[in-house]
């Protein structure tokens, strides 16, 4: 089974730069999106035509932030949200039940300059735990997404320019942390703990074509699953994004 996450920064942006060519290539059973900045009346109609299951969760906010789920697969059950209001009117997250796992697609909040949003970051982190933990005790889980934080000095370029900032703060890469240590696992540094790869680049000063990137785009699955994970693959040479897909493949 193949799932892909990939933060498109607009999905209807996106679909004018090759999304479906993308979608095609990469053959996944499970297709999870981030920050897709549409409404329900917003649908592209060249979605609609997919031949796919689609869960969409939508911002009350135009333009802002939201997720969604295209899979070939029919799931057991379909959830929205994490149980925290404030955090659900953003649209950031959608949990699908399937046979043997729980697998949830997440669009966690960015800190913001000068971290001014770390508060509403901070509780979502406390909340997402929470909520992880519960369904872990009824089956694993997968949990993907745009976590906008890079972990590890090794997960972006320039760590030493970066400390403090936004994706970098000391609390940011402790939460992360704290995530990781109760009973799951960063399944991509599992596999490569000394690989260096980014899955997102700014769009100022040439920084994708310097490899300038941070890699925030992660898939955490529980302890007890990591034994099924055959392979976590970045696809930076697939653009259309700042962002680029990530795959996870499982036995």
């Amino acid at each position: 089974m193949k799932i892909v996450t990939w933060n498109v920064n607009g999905l209807r942006a996106v679909l004018k730069k090759d999304f479906l060519d993308s979608y095609k290539n990469l053959k996944a059973d499970v297709f999870c999106l981030q920050e897709t900045k549409l409404q329900k009346e917003q649908i592209p109609v060249e979605l609609e035509k997919l031949k796919a299951y689609k869960y969409y969760s939508f911002a009350k906010k135009k333009g802002y932030s939201g997720t969604a789920i295209l899979s070939k697969i029919e799931p057991l059950s379909i959830s929205y949200g994490i149980g925290s209001p404030s955090h659900d009117d953003e649209g950031r997250a959608i949990t699908l039940e399937f046979e043997d796992f729980y697998l949830v697609n997440a669009y966690v909040p960015n800190a913001q300059p000068e971290l001014k949003r770390l508060d509403f970051r901070t509780d979502w982190e406390k909340k997402i735990l929470k909520y992880l933990k519960k369904l872990d005790k009824k089956k694993p889980i997968v949990y993907c997404g745009d976590m906008n934080v890079a972990h590890e000095e090794i997960d972006l370029k320039n760590p030493k320019s970066n400390v403090g900032m936004p994706g970098f703060s000391d609390e940011e890469r402790a939460m992360m942390s704290e995530l990781i240590k109760k009973d799951f696992k960063d399944a991509y540094r599992t596999l490569y703990p000394k690989k260096i790869e980014y899955t997102w680049w700014s769009y100022r000063a040439n920084a994708r074509e310097n490899n300038t990137g941070w890699r925030i785009d992660y898939f955490i699955v529980s302890d007890n699953f990591m034994k099924r994970v055959k392979e976590v693959k970045i696809h930076n040479e697939i653009y259309g994004s700042d962002h680029c897909p990530v795959e996870l493949v499982i036995k």
